[in-house]
């Protein structure tokens, strides 16, 4: 016949748990009592609870309190809460989990447990295994979902954070094309009047040549045109776009960002290009560091405007 040890560990209570409940009570029935009381307690709660029982005890910690060889049977009544026990281990671990104290002897002998009694206590505590294993992984399982949901979260917003820096890339590429037509424009426009020019030149000096050989007087020179003034140099608030010149490990990178563009979305403009994390940048001239206290901040507010050169680190 298997040991009372051995029926517990069949039934799936682990191993050292069983041993510690059959140590603490000396037998089945009180094993199945003590594991039902204790099934949310770890073991290391209930090892440290022993060990303080025992020390308090001035005997062996290492000595679980098994009935003693020839002890009487008896009942022993908790005075504060009526429960029997039958014998003093269980006497004493119930005053360690409850903090009881006053205890009597009683000549009442608890009954043994019936075979069908021992079967039915063994599958409640069979259900109620089942139902803790049940709840963990009820939790376990809204854990794994709930962090599921921040993954995706953080993922969402790394891909919004993606589609602004390409949204303010296109908008950027189109106001590059605006100025590059506008540019073009306005270098026809100089080819035109330079050729203009070219063909009044040409027509002055036919009328020139002309006139000497008629033996007459040159025609008079047009007045010469005043160049315009140079125009002031724009101020920083003036300009939409800044410039910046940026030395990365890789290499040299030039981009050019509108100027309410934060110090944070070049980072991850730059870092995106590297395949780095841009952690702060560096201007030599005039020498300052920008770290991530200035990631918040514009390149219009910290002047690198209309154009800087900046080292990425």
């Amino acid at each position: 016949m298997p040991s009372d040890l051995e029926q517990l560990v069949d039934m799936g209570f682990e191993a050292e748990r069983a041993q510690l409940a059959v140590s603490n009570t000396g037998g089945l029935q009180g094993a199945l009592e003590w594991l039902e009381s204790n099934q949310d307690n770890s073991l290391e709660e209930i090892k440290a609870a022993s060990a303080a029982q025992t020390a308090a005890a001035g005997a062996d910690p290492d000595e679980p309190p098994a009935l003693k060889p020839g002890e009487e049977a008896r009942s022993l009544v908790c005075n504060d809460c009526g429960k029997r026990f039958r014998s003093q281990a269980q006497a004493e671990f119930h005053a360690s989990k409850t903090e009881h104290v006053d205890f009597s002897e009683s000549t009442e002998e608890i009954a043994p447990l019936t075979e069908a009694e021992k079967e039915a206590k063994l599958e409640e505590l069979r259900v109620k295994l089942a139902e803790k294993r049940q709840k963990k992984a009820e939790l376990d399982k809204a854990d794994a979902k709930r962090n599921e949901e921040i993954r995706r979260k953080s993922t969402k917003e790394t891909q919004d954070m993606k589609e602004q820096l390409v949204k303010k890339e296109q908008l950027k590429e189109a106001a590059k094309k605006r100025r590059e037509k506008q540019e073009e424009i306005e270098v026809k426009a100089r080819i035109r009047a330079k050729i203009e020019a070219d063909k009044e030149e040409r027509r002055r000096k036919a009328e020139k040549e002309k006139a000497a050989r008629e033996g007459r007087a040159p025609p008079p020179e047009p007045a010469a045109t005043q160049p315009p003034p140079p125009s002031a140099p724009r101020p920083a608030s003036a300009y939409t776009e800044s410039r910046l010149r940026l030395q990365t490990p890789a290499g040299n990178v030039i981009k050019t960002f509108p100027v309410e563009t934060t110090l944070f979305e070049v980072a991850a403009a730059v870092g995106q290009e590297i395949g780095a994390e841009v952690q702060s940048f560096t201007q030599n001239f005039p020498r300052k560091v920008f770290d991530a206290e200035y990631f918040g901040e514009t390149l219009k507010d910290l002047g690198l405007v209309p154009s800087a050169s900046l080292n990425v680190q």
